[in-house]
């Protein structure tokens, strides 16, 4: 069997597009599908680069599968490649979004609430899954077992998640001999036949690392960002929400590790709590069909850019709206391509280096605690949503969770049944 021939820049260009079209899932599934398609079918890619990948993308704040994309696309294709198919992963699901989000503001919450009724059971189902999921993955150590725990404690007691993903990324590092030597004993990786991008496949010129290329990038970075944040400062003045969401999804984008389950509690907490762009009940309706959308989960910042725009500009809520969605959106994801074209190259060039493997896996650790802590908040706001215990919303959720831990459904199937009988609970009742 041979390599198969090189796609043109064209050909990838049109799957990043469906990739971006069909995309749902959650990370994990996304990371599914690229693995499929993309080792197993296409061979674009072996198996062992593309786990190389993935783990520097594990260990970067901001949504792993957005950056995994954008690795193998730049892999491939150099820059345009990497812009082209980290973009398209999130465009799809932008568009329907913003129509979504101001569907959902029009009808009003009382509709929206009886619609969504059956969903948020579903979300707490999700997330907790999402919880055990990962933790049997990256739980095999018992030196890990107390990371998740401290983290939940950490996040309970309103600790800032950074200094949270910090102490545990120590903890790893100070373990880092005992924990990467089980790590060393992964089982083999399987084989698909050769590929484009092989294990032993020279890195392409594009990707060698280089000190003035890295200093290029992040200079290019800073002045896309800085450009933007001047230009909606002299359209809507400095101290408007818009600059305010910029700086706060900035933020939100370089100090969240572990993916869009991990990011939402430092979400809410500045969306919700502090700034109060938006309901606690609006946020968890904005989860809702973030996970109805494909793109990666963390595109529920377009939500969140939209109700703030909305709610804060009532006289043209609309295209606020729109502006807001775009807003948060761009300022979540350029870190992302920043860290990818920075530091793809680097990683390039240390792929048999194993030392960073205790802190990944402690990371990942408290990444568990940080979904457990956000799957306990849900859950408090749909399960006692005015005082008294909803036993429709329990049983919803019970129901969710072991149909994806039985794999009866996935989770987009299990989002419209949950909806179906949850509307159907509401008419009744």
């Amino acid at each position: 069997m041979n390599a198969p021939d090189a796609p043109t820049f064209g050909v990838a260009l049109r799957w990043w597009f469906k990739l971006g079209c069909i995309s749902f899932g959650g990370p994990a599934g996304q990371i599914a599908i690229m693995h499929r398609e993309l080792v197993e079918t296409r061979r674009w890619i072996s198996e062992k680069r593309f786990l190389h990948a993935l783990n520097y993308c594990m260990l970067l704040p901001g949504p792993e599968a957005q950056q995994l994309a954008t690795y193998i696309g730049w892999l491939m294709h150099g820059v345009r490649g990497g812009i082209a198919a980290g973009a398209l992963f999130v465009l799809p699901s932008l568009v329907v979004l913003i129509g979504l989000s101001w569907a959902y503001m029009s009808v009003g919450a009382t509709l929206a609430a009886d619609a969504l009724y059956g969903i948020r059971p579903a979300v707490v189902a999700i997330v907790a899954f999402a919880a055990w999921r990962i933790g049997a993955k990256v739980l095999r150590q018992r030196l890990l077992w107390i990371v998740p725990v401290a983290a939940f404690a950490a996040l309970y007691l309103q600790l800032p998640f950074p200094a949270v993903i910090a102490a545990a990324a120590l903890y790893g590092w100070l373990l880092r001999r005992r924990l990467a030597s089980g790590a060393a004993h992964a089982s083999k990786l399987a084989s698909y036949g050769p590929a484009l991008i092989d294990d032993d496949t020279p890195t392409p010129s594009h990707a060698h690392f280089s000190t003035s290329r890295l200093l290029v990038v992040l200079g290019i970075g800073v002045l896309l960002g800085g450009t933007a944040y001047a230009l909606i400062a002299a359209a809507y003045g400095f101290d408007s929400r818009f600059n305010a969401m910029g700086a706060f999804f900035t933020k939100a984008a370089l100090m969240t590790f572990g993916g869009a389950y991990a990011v939402m509690p430092y979400v809410f907490q500045g969306a919700v709590a502090t700034h109060g762009w938006l309901s606690a009940a609006q946020m968890m309706d904005g989860l809702a069909l973030g996970e109805t959308t494909p793109g990666p989960l963390i595109m529920v910042v377009a939500f969140v850019g939209f109700a703030a725009g909305w709610n804060g500009t009532p006289e043209a809520a609309l295209m606020a709206g729109a502006i807001g969605a775009m807003v948060a959106t761009f300022f979540t994801f350029l870190p992302s391509f920043v860290f990818i074209f920075a530091g793809a190259p680097w990683v390039e060039r240390s792929r048999e280096n194993f030392r960073l493997a205790g802190p990944m896996s402690a990371i990942t650790a408290a990444v568990v605690g940080a979904i457990l802590s956000l799957a306990a908040f849900f859950a408090v706001h749909v399960f006692w949503p005015a005082g008294s215990i909803d036993m429709s919303a329990v049983g919803l959720a019970i129901a969710g969770w072991v149909a994806l831990w039985r794999g009866w459904l996935g989770m987009v199937p299990l989002i419209f049944a949950s909806g179906v009988i949850g509307a159907a609970v509401r008419f009744v009742f």
